[in-house]
């Protein structure tokens, strides 16, 4: 199975990073993380990018916030799916992050979720991935038919109280 990078703009990306981490070790997912500036260290980030394919990778997850090129600059440097994650900040909320992360220009594409959405981030590289893993595309089917349950079952429960208290 093929390898998700995970890239963090910064250390205090990490607990956002955390979301992600959590949904590649639930589907068995393999993964690494580093932290790299695109700004402040960007021949790091070149360097890592340009290998990432001959380094087992398929997709890369990167995290930034505010200015947010990280996502950019990596797939400046790579033809992997790169997926952005703008990282919500105190001063504009995350909003300079996600124009950042969105505003690509053609033939250099980069993939957004939500402002801290490293869970979808990782959903959607696990999904890349399963195109041509089976047992990946299996675990996604099963998780996708327990959510399902979950929803039934609730949607069961709301109808049970409902006609409680007619």
């Amino acid at each position: 199975m093929k390898k998700v990078a995970v890239i963090l703009g910064s250390d205090s990306d990490l607990p956002v990073a955390e979301r992600a981490f959590e949904v590649l070790r639930s589907l068995g997912v393999p993964f690494e993380a580093r932290v790299m500036s695109a700004h402040r260290t960007p021949e790091a980030v070149a360097s890592f990018a340009r290998g990432a394919r001959d380094e087992g990778f398929g997709a890369v997850v990167a995290l930034a916030g505010k200015a947010a090129h990280l996502a950019g600059a990596v797939a400046a440097h790579t033809r992997l799916p790169v997926i952005g994650v703008p990282v919500g900040s105190p001063d504009l909320g995350g909003l300079d992050a996600l124009l950042s992360t969105v505003q690509m220009p053609s033939g250099v594409p980069v993939a957004a979720v939500a402002i801290d959405g490293a869970a979808n981030a990782a959903w959607l590289a696990a999904r890349i991935l399963a195109v041509e893993d089976r047992e990946l595309a299996a675990a996604l089917e099963e998780h996708a038919a327990a959510t399902a349950r979950e929803v039934a079952r609730k949607d069961a429960a709301l109808h049970e109280r409902l006609e409680e208290t007619r």
